[in-house]
């Protein structure tokens, strides 16, 4: 029963079709505008059941229970259990689908809250509430699992990593789909891209993958496309009905049109299709009736791409990759001291200007005498993402580090290590397989360095063969020849290069190789570096572990990509030469070329504005508090730290940066507000900011009826980090309750937050409400399915599309 489904989709043999919208159905049969739909499992199960019964009627072979919301966060106050909601919701299911042979999916939807950095959840918190969902699934009799709605990549691996582990607890293989919702755009609501979605969900071993709602399958097409060239993994495809209207309430395609939307997705091999928001039995009639006596086309195929990745950065290995090798204590006596010190920030500005430089990938260590690594270095990787997007590499030889780190990595990274020894890939390989890893493989064993490039190879298979084994393909492999010091083994620099050679052409694997360890001991270093970079570069070496920052190292790569006919018409070659930086680089004197051993402490960051971006939060606060020995603190606000989110905000518009990075740079900012804050408490003035703060209030809502508070709280962390006061009235308020805060606060300008068509009108009664009450206040308005027009139609003042954007009203209406 179990593997039943998965069996299926891996013959292609038939269609499966899932089930359509649940709450809206709900509402439609008595739903109460704001009761949560999953406490109808409880209160009116035989509702839900013919919700149930109607889809199984139109065709549904796999329906979801109406559990979307059930997670100890969303029914709390509700006076019921995951436990009692999800066996209930089961049951329903179940009893519906008693008479056919219709499968139950347990289904899961994201918890409501942002995980960190970006938001306060952290993630073992948001693992045991989905763990808790899974394990109610279990015994509730669930025949499979849906993760789904997901915008948060991170949000999506603690779900994965629960429901694989609880079924593994339980003695089950529950299959698992996964689905996550895009904007046109091709991003999630963080950012995540389809590249990234991909990879993250296919290595942590999830069986099916797929998108649902935001989107009506003419928008969805491109980004399935897409998709299907990233995974080997079935595609599930869960479109809303259109686009919505928020005036007319209504979707924007017709049952029939849905599916003739949805034969368009044919070709692609996709089998598995239901409707979200918008959707009625309808249109899974329509759906089933186009699909029928059809067969499924075989999947198109596409080649493996060797990758590693952060949610919002992809990294294909299909060029050379630099590896940036400063973060790494051996031989840095500074970077040493900042870690047993804790002092993040130089460490974050060793990650930061090696990016800044070039390097594509950051491998991070933090094994040193006095540190408890499994702690640190895990810690480290959380700050490192909350400031970069790069892929990151986990280089450790303490197990328990590396599991601790690749359990918190936000994406698709590398281990660093594994070698041929049996111990090694016993412990290694089999994390690499779970957490869906790239891993690099040494080629050395219990014997120590093979002299000679042919016992090298020999090592570097036995891993590749063993890796197979556990499940994983070669092209998450990337092998380390090992670089000899040429001071000592001056004879192996050769066999090494050689080794290189016999790897590529024998294996097709990737590879990685430390290059700087080749100079130890001897002098002129970066010259030794180079010349022995561009002879790994031709004997095929694809990810070279160097230090960006020494200029020396990237020219080499870039001449070389331009003479081995990589850099088509040189045009990477002369745009990175043409930059004025570099015309006064090229220009000046050759001792004014950094080394590796005389590298700033920190590149370019000592500018508010810089460190803001970099969401350097201490950095930040150490600059105002030295800014307040000499300015004002209302000149700090008003020329140093607004300007400085002003140019974050433009970044964000402009697909520079996305929500995560958006978020750490207001997160920065707060920091030098508290330390302004904390400066008037010891220096109060009668006309001081924080005083007037209060004369800057503004209260957010989310709706009457809506539940969907992300976007609002997103809002509320902006606002709050450009210096203003906010009264957040949270989810589901009352226009009645909204009106007595503007009232009994004094506040002028209000933000109302709805995220679903059929609360809309719960937001023209708020504004409504407060017309008729003469306040004199202005109101912004936003949510998923707002338009401009419509905002101006039910008497809102703004129309906020993004949180930068409710940034900028606040400040033309406060300021």
């Amino acid at each position: 029963m179990e593997n039943r489904l998965i069996d299926s989709l891996k013959n292609t043999d038939r269609f499966w079709i899932l089930d359509g919208a649940m709450g809206t159905q709900l509402q439609q049969m008595g739903l109460p505008c704001g009761c949560q739909p999953e406490i109808f499992n409880i209160t009116h199960p035989e509702i839900v059941s013919k919700v149930h019964r109607e889809y199984i009627k139109a065709g549904s072979n796999i329906i979801y229970s109406n559990t979307f919301g059930a997670n100890r966060k969303k029914l709390k106050n509700t006076g019921y259990t995951v436990g009692q909601i999800v066996d209930a919701a089961v049951h329903n299911a179940k009893s519906a689908a008693a008479e056919s042979d219709t499968l139950v999916a347990l289904d899961i939807g994201p918890i409501g809250e942002l995980l960190e950095p970006t938001g306060t959840l952290c993630f073992e918190e948001a693992y045991e509430i989905f763990y808790e969902e899974v394990s109610a699934g279990i015994k509730a009799g669930a025949d499979l699992i849906v993760l789904e709605t997901m915008t948060d990549l991170y949000e999506v691996k603690a779900g994965i990593l629960a429901a694989k582990e609880c079924c593994e607890a339980f003695g089950k293989q529950l299959p698992l789909m996964v689905s996550m919702t895009f904007e046109e755009n091709g991003r999630t609501f963080t950012g995540c891209c389809v590249a990234s979605m991909a990879a993250v969900i296919e290595g942590l071993g999830a069986d099916i993958i797929g998108f649902n709602c935001s989107l009506g399958p003419v928008e969805l097409l491109p980004l399935a496309k897409e998709l299907r060239k990233y995974t080997s993994l079935p595609i599930f495809i869960k479109a809303n009905a259109g686009l919505p209207d928020p005036i007319t309430n209504q979707y924007s395609i017709t049952p029939q049109q849905f599916a003739n939307c949805i034969r368009e997705y044919l070709p692609l091999g996709i089998n598995i299709f239901g409707g979200c928001c918008g959707t009625n039995p309808k249109f899974i009639q329509a759906l089933s009736q186009m699909l029928k006596n059809r067969t499924p086309q075989k999947p198109l195929s596409f080649p493996r791409i060797p990758c590693v990745c952060s949610p919002t950065c992809f990294v294909p290995i299909d060029c050379i990759r630099i590896v940036g090798e400063r973060i790494n204590p051996t031989g840095k006596k500074r970077l040493k001291q900042a870690i047993l010190e804790q002092d993040f920030d130089y460490i974050l500005n060793q990650g930061i200007s090696q990016v800044e430089a070039g390097a594509a990938i950051l491998d991070v260590n933090m094994g040193m005498p006095g540190i408890e690594e499994s702690q640190m270095l895990p810690l480290v990787i959380k700050k490192l993402q909350s400031v970069l997007d790069t892929p990151l590499q986990i280089d450790s030889s303490n197990a328990k580090a590396i599991e601790s780190s690749l359990r918190v990595y936000n994406g698709k990274p590398i281990i660093n290590s594994v070698n041929g020894e049996e111990k090694s890939m016993r412990t290694i390989l089999p994390l690499a397989k779970k957490y869906g890893a790239c891993v690099v493989a040494l080629t050395l064993d219990d014997k120590g360095i093979p002299l000679t490039a042919e016992e090298r190879f020999v090592v570097a298979e036995r891993i590749v063969h063993r890796a197979a084994e556990y499940g994983i393909p070669k092209e998450d492999i990337f092998v380390d020849c090992l670089t000899l010091t040429a001071s000592v083994q001056q004879k192996e620099v050769l066999e090494t290069l050689k080794a290189i050679k016999l790897v590529k052409e024998r294996l097709g694997v990737k590879t990685l190789l430390g290059v700087s360890n080749i100079s130890f001991g001897l002098p002129n270093r970066e010259l030794l570096n180079h010349s022995f970079l561009l002879m790994a570069l031709e004997a095929g070496l694809d990810l070279p572990i160097i230090n960006p920052n020494v200029p020396s190292m990237l020219d080499a790569i870039r001449a070389f990509e331009v003479l081995y006919h990589r850099d088509e018409n040189a045009a990477h070659y002369i745009e990175n030469f043409s930059r004025p930086e570099e015309i006064a680089r090229i220009s000046a004197k050759p001792n004014t070329t950094p080394t590796t051993e005389s590298m700033p402490e920190s590149v370019c960051a000592d500018s508010l504005t810089e460190n803001v971006k970099r969401g350097l939060g201490e950095s930040v606060r150490l600059k105002v508090k030295e800014l307040l020995t000499v300015l004002e603190p209302e000149e700090i606000i008003n020329t140093k730290l607004i300007p400085a989110l002003d140019v974050v905000g433009q970044d964000f518009e402009c697909g520079k940066i996305f929500l995560p990075q958006m978020i750490g740079a207001a997160q920065a900012a707060q920091s030098g507000f508290e330390e302004i804050k904390n400066y008037l408490c010891a220096h109060p003035k009668s006309d001081s900011p924080s005083q007037s703060l209060s004369q800057k209030g503004i209260v957010l809502a989310t709706v009457h009826g809506d539940v969907h508070d992300i976007g609002k709280n997103i809002v509320k962390v902006i606002l709050e980090n450009y210096g203003f006061a906010v009264l957040d009235l949270g989810r589901d308020v009352p226009a009645e309750k909204v009106v007595a805060a503007v009232e009994e606060n004094h506040i002028r300008l209000v933000g109302l937050s709805a995220l679903m068509t059929t609360t809309l009108h719960s937001m023209e009664e708020t504004i409504s409400a407060i017309h008729r009450k003469g306040l004199d206040c202005k109101i912004m308005v936003g949510g998923a399915v707002l338009t401009e027009e419509y905002a101006m139609k039910i008497g809102a003042d703004f129309y906020a599309k993004d949180a930068k954007a409710s940034a900028d009203i606040a400040k033309s209406v406060l300021n």
